[in-house]
């Protein structure tokens, strides 16, 4: 098995490309999309507007909420999820970084 060589790179890229990862599946788009619609829910109200299984649901809120996309607190017996807007100040923070560039440079390109 090949290593990704993480080492090598600082926190902050690492951290972004997780989360950048993580957005990387259509389900989780879906996810990000319907928590911004409702503001929070459990996961079974994502499992009724989704045409995927409770299991798989629960998988990709978990690879969001560790990666910092999303919170969940404890409600009762179910996990209460909503944005983690840190998560997505940090991406947003990294595309502004990426366009303020880019504006700069407009007639330094190949």
């Amino acid at each position: 098995m090949g290593t990704t060589k993480a080492e090598l790179f600082t926190a902050e890229q690492n951290e972004i490309a997780s989360m950048l990862k993580a957005l990387g599946h259509p389900a989780r788009i879906a996810i990000l999309q319907y928590l911004l619609k409702v503001n929070q829910c459990v996961c079974g109200d994502i499992v009724g507007e989704l045409p995927l299984a409770q299991a798989t649901i629960s998988q990709h809120l978990k690879e969001m909420k560790t990666v910092g996309l999303i919170k969940g607190s404890v409600e009762g017996t179910a996990i209460c999820y909503c944005i983690d807007e840190a998560g997505i100040e940090k991406i947003q923070s990294y595309f502004v970084g990426i366009a303020e560039k880019l504006d700069t440079n407009k007639n330094n390109c190949c």
